[in-house]
């Protein structure tokens, strides 16, 4: 191979990498932007609005304010370790995003322009979840390290917390990998264009796997109602109590990449990526075309990132033990069943709308179980 064959092959992975780098930091910038505008309007203030017009400039400020900060190691903190910590989160978060195509990106990719790292790859959806779990190590060592009782209780809740909710993730996952007969996720997004317009989404034929993995996900990004790892009212600050400065910024980054990264999945297993009525399914070179599919694609994006904003501000926080029952007593046998509804369906070769009745079936069958469970609780701690 000459090297104007290995320029044609790198120049593309070169420029996936260089806009990987360069957004993610200021979408992590102005998503703190957008969520204290998204807070200010749910509780009915202004928001941010010194600072440039519409006070779009704060982020920027804040990001030098940052940089700008004393860098204050604590004497008592294993001070490798500590410092190491940050970065692991921050590293394993953005490394995930190099399967993730964030543009409209062909089953058959052949050279030239691309918006994903690593096209083709037949377990792109695996690789994504092994690289994004081992975030959880970031908030560990940082715990550990930080030689405080309340990190300490923070990074224990983070370690349970991500293996209790990696299992109903996979299960919800493994029914969209099943219907599309592969885990790449550029063929995912293709299998959903087959429908009229909308209906070939796995959007309603898994309702079930959707709600399941959105949850696991939003947990795994250790987002409100699900912040049990950092909730100021038990532990101070939880995980990230000794932290500050940039130190700190790189943790707050690597959850924000986390939503982001939850957001893209979700769009991409779930409602279908680019594809959208009235715009060509196929990835074609008309840039007017391409342009479009993008747009579709972030759109969607953007609205589950402002829907996770939102429920910040709408949800209460679990305790630890409603966490868990959750997961355990909830999230995994509701994923198992769903599983076996659409193995049974795929088997016998039967139109996949039993399923999305099914979906709906299972879901209001487990909110009354747990209504029951609560009141059965509460009347035996009456009678106590």
């Amino acid at each position: 191979m000459n090297w104007y064959e290995i320029w044609t092959e790198l120049w593309p992975t070169l420029i996936a990498i260089g806009i990987i780098l360069a957004v993610v930091p200021v979408v992590g910038l102005y998503a703190t932007f957008v969520e204290r505008k998204l807070a200010a309007a749910v509780q009915d203030r202004l928001g941010p609005n010194r600072v440039g017009p519409f006070g779009m400039f704060q982020a920027i400020a804040d990001g030098i304010k940052i940089f700008l900060k004393e860098q204050i190691i604590p004497s008592h903190v294993h001070t490798f370790v500590y410092m190491l910590a940050p970065c692991i989160s921050l590293m394993t978060a953005m490394f995930a995003l190099v399967v993730l195509p964030y543009g409209p990106t062909p089953v058959n990719y052949d050279g030239g322009l691309r918006f994903v790292v690593m096209p083709g790859l037949d377990i792109s959806l695996l690789i994504m979840f092994a690289i994004s779990s081992l975030s959880a190590y970031g908030i560990i060592l940082g715990g550990w390290a930080s030689n405080n009782k309340y990190s300490l209780y923070g990074a224990i809740r983070s370690c349970a917390q991500f293996i209790s909710y990696e299992i109903p993730m996979g299960l919800s996952v493994i029914g969209v990998i099943l219907v599309a007969g592969s885990m790449n996720i550029e063929t995912i997004v293709a299998s959903q264009s087959s429908g009229d317009g909308i209906s070939g989404w796995n959007l309603w034929w898994q309702p079930l796997a959707l709600v399941i993995f959105f949850t696991s996900a939003l947990a795994e990004t250790n987002r409100l109602p699900f912040d049990l790892p950092e909730c100021e009212q038990e532990l101070v600050g939880g995980f990230h109590t000794e932290y500050g400065g940039i130190k700190f910024v790189l943790f707050f980054l690597a959850e924000y990449t986390h939503v982001v990264t939850v957001s893209f999945l979700t769009t991409l297993l779930f409602f279908g990526g680019w594809h959208f009525p009235g715009v060509p399914s196929e990835v074609t070179a008309s840039y007017g075309i391409l342009a479009l599919q993008m747009l579709v694609l972030l759109v969607k994006v953007c609205g589950v990132v402002c829907f996770i904003m939102l429920l910040r501000w709408a949800l209460p926080r679990f305790r630890f033990d409603q966490l868990m029952g959750l997961a355990w007593k909830g999230l995994i046998p509701l994923a198992m069943l769903n599983l076996v509804f659409l193995a049974v369906i795929e088997s016998l070769e039967w139109h996949r709308w039993p399923l999305a009745v099914l979906s709906v079936v299972l879901f209001v069958a487990a909110g009354y179980w747990s209504a029951w469970q609560s009141q059965s609780f509460v009347r035996k701690a009456s009678v106590a």
